[in-house]
């Protein structure tokens, strides 16, 4: 790593000549025009301007680089150096200073506007404090000032301009046509010129031209790592880059992968809008059909379950190594790797994607952790069509539900999905030890009291159980849920006891009338006769849907439900029976008791 401080027309100089590039991953440019005129004005008054990040090319890790905006010309230019941070700064500068040409910027509004900017040279020779509005900004269309009330200056050539004393400042660093300009306004009033010129131009002009631009260079051995972390570090006010867009620009400047296919360039953003398109067609579950959506499942996702995979085929033959999905080993992950797992994954995660169909989990809403299917697809892409095996089909999905009622994927997940592939894999053997998710994994009894909105992935995880376990609408009474129906009658979350009811009774009652204990999934038909007491209600639904009262019993007990307690209106005898029958059925799920709070393991 390197300091330097070079002036800022060597440095514009090297963004126009391709020499000074942005790697890939760098998002476009994006300052208003107000932003500009002050940071023109920084510079004029030579205040600081802040440090700028570079990394030198010709490093092990090949970055695709783009121009800056308005450098296009370069585009085909091999660069020397990539601008990790000061993008913003100085493509402002660069367009404003440096291009014959008009600034594409906005305005206040966020409105699209082409400007020139000038500066008035009169009020720039005056206290610091006016800097900021000598700066002026004029629209290209017309190249129109107005000073006042039907007043306009008219800049469209260098008459109107020394005329006005207003200087262009995209000929700041073009020395002739300086020198053209200043001969012009002292033809068109020397007595103005010999008053201003000088001062303008040893406070002003040579402010700007001396400016240094504080730089440090990073070596071109960095590693990809390192030019995350220290992005993130220095890129304070942006968006954070994350790893997707890193390997992005990585793979786009694999030249091994460029050689061998004739020229072409990885596009990871392509591979991965295809992938997600490929998942989402009849699996709603990985969410919206945009792969910019981050819903469902995402691009980190992905890449998590191919470095997984990929770790774990390294530690075959270094037993040493760890099974891993951290930063590092994605920005480690090669792209002849990717290239050669990602479709494998692919086809695991539409297997994981059928599995979650079977568990009645069919919305991305409906998910309780998105992150536990990344080692479930590492192991699929693994073993292959052994997770098939009815005895590896049925460990899996206790693992599954173990990791969703323990609420195991709560927190740092990193390495227990290291653990989770390498244990499930074994487990393939069942003499093999049971996962630690497995036998980590608690629910305590309680906890059904306090669950009560879909933010919990133990919530999600009952409501899919009593689906799963062939819960019928009140409504539709014909078949059990299923993944279909629950989106054709819009089946959602809801009350047995009305909250309004639950009021009237007691209002001690609403609290635990808003536990999962009180809720179950049924459609907006039924919700709609779901009006006072159930024994007011469940007449009418079974009425509605054609089926006697004694059949339509039936019907609610595949809720977990005891028909008779609500008949009676009993919620205190119903809130303690569906408690047990719910804690039954998370037990049956888990293969283990629950737990009191106070219970511990012998």
């Amino acid at each position: 790593m390197a300091l330097d401080n070079p002036k800022l027309g060597d440095v514009l100089g090297r963004i126009d000549s391709g020499e000074l590039q942005l790697p890939d991953f760098q998002r476009d440019w994006k300052w208003g025009d107000q932003g500009i005129r002050e940071l023109i004005a920084t510079v004029t008054l030579n205040y600081p301007l802040g440090v700028v990040m570079t990394l030198r090319t010709g490093g092990e890790t090949s970055f695709r680089a783009r121009p800056l905006a308005g450098a296009e010309a370069a585009a085909n230019v091999e660069p020397q150096s990539l601008l990790l941070d000061g993008q913003q700064r100085l493509t402002s500068l660069y367009q404003s200073l440096f291009l014959d040409k008009p600034v594409d910027t906005e305005d206040a509004r966020k409105n699209p506007v082409k400007v020139w900017y000038y500066i008035d040279i009169a009020k720039a020779i005056g206290s610091a404090t006016d800097r900021d509005e000598a700066i002026i900004s004029v629209r290209d269309h017309n190249k129109k000032v107005r000073i006042r009330h039907g007043v306009d200056l008219d800049l469209s050539d260098t008459a109107g301009e020394v005329a006005a004393g207003y200087f262009p400042l995209h000929i700041v660093f073009d020395f002739k046509r300086v020198y053209d300009w200043q001969n012009a306004f002292d033809r068109h009033d020397a007595e103005a010129a010999r008053a201003l010129w000088p001062t303008f131009e040893s406070e002003v002009l040579h402010n700007i031209r001396s400016f240094q631009v504080p730089m440090i260079n990073l070596d071109a051995d960095t590693t990809p790592d390192a030019v995350c972390s220290v992005f993130e570090r220095v890129n304070t006010g942006g968006v954070p880059l994350n790893v997707f867009e890193l390997l992005t620009a990585t793979y786009a400047g694999d030249r091994e992968y460029e050689h061998q296919h004739s020229g072409l360039r990885y596009d990871l953003r392509r591979t991965w809008a295809e992938l997600k398109s490929t998942l989402v067609v009849g699996h709603t579950v990985f969410g919206d059909q945009d792969s910019r959506v981050d819903d469902g499942m995402t691009s980190t996702d992905l890449l998590q379950a191919v470095a997984l995979v990929r770790t774990w085929e390294l530690k075959q033959k270094r037993p040493a190594a760890a099974v891993s999905c951290k930063r590092r080993d994605l920005l480690n992950l090669p792209l002849r790797d990717f290239d050669r797992l990602a479709p494998i994954v692919r086809d695991a995660f539409l297997w994981v994607g059928d599995f979650l169909t079977e568990q009645c989990i069919v919305t991305a809403g409906d998910l309780p952790y998105r992150s536990q299917l990344v080692p479930l697809a590492a192991v699929r892409t693994i073993l292959g069509e052994a997770t098939d095996e009815p005895g590896m089909r049925e460990r899996i999905t206790r693992w599954f539900w173990c990791g969703v009622l323990g609420e195991m994927y709560s927190g740092s997940t990193e390495t227990r999905f290291g653990h989770d592939v390498e244990q499930l894999v074994a487990w393939n053997d069942p003499a093999a030890p049971t996962p630690d998710t497995i036998e980590e994994s608690v629910f305590l009894r309680n906890r059904l009291d306090s669950l009560s909105t879909r933010n919990s992935a133990a919530y999600k995880g009952i409501i899919a159980l009593l689906v799963k376990q062939a819960a019928t609408d009140w409504y539709f009474t014909a078949d059990p849920l299923t993944a279909t129906t629950l989106v054709q009658h819009a089946v959602d979350i809801r009350q047995i006891f009305p909250k309004k009811w639950l009021l009237g009774q007691n209002k001690e009652w609403v609290t635990f009338g808003n536990s999962i204990i009180n809720k179950s999934p049924l459609s907006e038909r039924a919700s709609k006769n779901m009006i006072g007491p159930p024994s007011s209600y469940l007449p009418i639904l079974a009425s509605e849907s054609g089926t006697r009262d004694e059949w339509f019993d039936d019907v609610v007990a595949t809720h977990q439900i005891d028909p008779e307690l609500l008949r009676r209106d009993d919620f205190v005898a119903f809130y303690a029976d569906r408690k047990a029958q719910l804690l039954a059925l998370v037990e049956s799920a888990m293969g283990k008791d629950a737990f009191q709070r106070d219970q511990r393991e012998d």
